[in-house]
């Protein structure tokens, strides 16, 4: 085994980042990080079509390109055994039968591209769904969020039509990539599960978007083998070996092997440019008030896995570092800002603020909403500004903490990883504080590849299992952030504070209507726009308009 080695591949929303593991060791030998070249697409397709207001698009031939400057990178004349994919999510896109993304057919449809997760255009159809409710609806607390796969497939089937009558396969990028590596296509549980809303029971939901069971397939477990890579990639990027590639996987939940995420009782929370809390338990309960969703045997075998997050995290504080520079680059900028914020005290900027930059996940699901800043006078700072985002970050995890501990659930252990977890002390030390537990912190580069890797290895037969998995490549050391009994004391009544805002209506209603104003579609409950469903849920017609929201024209 000691020429054998394993892939892991992380797409994030900006960039996509591989890691070379020596099976034998379990040494990390080399890494590739490799940009999108359209990046997140706000504004303009890449021929110059402008996007209407809240549009988030990718071009699906951007991961192709990521896909093979990595693996030829880190593995051209190497024998891969086996290689696994963590993609952000939901991240839908139409294709054809074959596998072609219709944004390579039609480059100047906005709605033949990949719909990020953080496109908020189709917040009004999750809105009119959870006005209907059903049944597949329990294990999400009665809510879909606009962020995931049923109401970006319900935006297209109204809002483009032609389009929608071309795409035989509306699927996650993570899905699509897995099926242009193999030639398979081998749909994931874990993203069937929690972005589609299926379940073993009940298959995916249906009678809610017209068309869309014939565009969708059964689903595998994660850790199954998808398909070997073809020979076609294997001449591309000079991989040697038979290579498997695993079905693919959630970015944030890829992580769990690669940080110790594998015993009931732990939570997981990757901090990235969102945010994602993942809760293992033993056994099924029900889903606590305004958390996100739970499924069983999704995220890993055998245990079932509670989700919530937060819409913005890292790229709220991104906003502000690059919106208000102190340095000559961004990096520049945010070291003065974190030196400058650590010699505040708690509650000395005398603001709070409200981390839905991106819209709330948790307890609302409701992306149309936005940021709040109190308590601005003429003596504040930029880095009480910043200090005040840091800690709104905090709360806003402290709030999924609470609704975790008021639905029963036992939290043991609280691991963090990704990016800012390393990049941030003074972060990971007010979330302890504010968090009043100790907080520990992997000590391993590149966990979200790695535990892309481990599920390589579990398809691969390499390891057993993804506890083997997990010991063998997976961090073995933990540094510790622990609470200071002071400052969490006086983050106790700050939170208080925090909390009034968040539950106030008239707050998230004059929120709602200043997007309206700007043009962002209403993301609040109570007006019909998608009527190309009865009250029954009966499918009308396909190509019905919705009566508010965006317009065919616009897109």
């Amino acid at each position: 085994m000691a020429d054998l080695y394993l892939l892991g591949l992380d797409f994030g929303t900006e960039s996509a980042r591989g890691v070379r593991i020596n099976a034998a060791t379990g040494a990390q030998e080399a890494s590739h990080t490799h940009a999108y070249r359209h990046g997140v697409m706000t504004s303009a397709l890449p021929d110059g079509t402008p996007l209407p207001p809240a549009y988030a698009l990718q071009n699906a031939t951007d991961y192709l390109e990521a896909a093979e400057a990595i693996l030829a990178t880190i593995g051209r004349d190497h024998a891969i055994a086996g290689i696994g994919i963590g993609f952000t999510a939901s991240t839908p896109l139409p294709a054809r039968a074959d596998g072609t993304a219709l944004s390579v057919l039609h480059p100047s449809e906005p709605h033949a591209y990949v719909k990020l997760w953080k496109h908020a255009a189709a917040q009004p159809y999750a809105d009119l769904f959870n006005e209907r409710g059903g049944a597949y609806l329990e294990n999400f607390g009665g809510r879909l969020s606009g962020e995931w796969l049923l109401a970006k497939a319900a935006q297209i089937e109204a809002e483009a039509p032609a389009i929608w009558q071309q795409a035989d396969r509306f699927i996650e990028a993570g899905d699509w990539l897995v099926w242009q590596l193999t030639g398979l296509e081998a749909r994931s549980l874990d993203f069937a599960a929690y972005k589609a809303q299926f379940s073993a029971a009940g298959g995916y939901p249906s009678n809610v978007v017209a068309g869309l069971a014939d565009r969708l397939s059964p689903p595998l477990p994660v850790g199954t083998p998808a398909g070997l890579l073809t020979p076609e990639w294997q001449q591309r990027t000079g991989i040697r070996g038979d290579a498997v590639v695993a079905v693919a996987v959630i970015d944030s939940h890829v992580v769990l092997p690669a940080v110790g995420g594998t015993v009931a009782g732990t939570l997981v929370s990757a901090l990235g440019t969102s945010a994602a809390y993942l809760l293992l338990g033993d056994r099924a309960r029900a889903l606590p008030a305004g958390i996100e969703g739970v499924a069983d045997g999704a995220a890993l075998p055998d245990l079932c896995c509670y989700e919530a997050g937060q819409a913005g995290f890292g790229d709220t504080l991104g906003w502000f570092v690059k919106t208000f520079p102190r340095g000559a680059d961004t990096a520049e900028s945010f070291r003065i800002y974190d030196e400058s914020a650590a010699g505040l005290a708690p509650g000395e900027s005398r603001l709070v603020a409200l981390d839905w930059w991106s819209g709330n996940r948790v307890p609302f699901a409701d992306s149309s909403l936005s940021g709040l800043l109190v308590g601005l006078n003429l003596s504040t700072s930029a880095a009480q500004i910043y200090r005040a985002l840091l800690e709104a970050l905090c709360y806003g995890a402290r709030s999924i903490f609470d609704h975790l501990a008021a639905g029963g659930l036992p939290i043991e252990r609280v691991i963090m990883t990704s990016g800012l977890s390393r990049r941030n002390p003074l972060l990971l030390q007010i979330m302890a504080d504010v968090l009043d537990r100790e907080i520990e912190i992997p000590d391993i580069a590149n966990p979200t590849a790695v535990g892309a890797a481990i599920h390589g290895a579990v398809a691969a037969g390499v390891v057993s299992s993804f506890t083997e998995g997990a010991a063998r490549f997976g961090a073995s050391r933990f540094d510790r952030y622990r609470p200071d009994p002071e400052h969490a004391a006086l983050y106790a009544v700050l939170y208080d504070q925090y909390r009034q805002l968040a539950a106030d209506d008239q707050i998230r209603r004059s929120m709602r209507a200043l997007g309206q104003a700007g043009g962002i579609p209403d993301g609040s409950p109570g007006t019909p726009r998608y009527p190309s469903q009865g009250p029954d849920g009966a499918a009308a017609p396909t190509g019905s308009q919705p009566e508010a929201g965006p317009s065919r024209a616009r897109a």
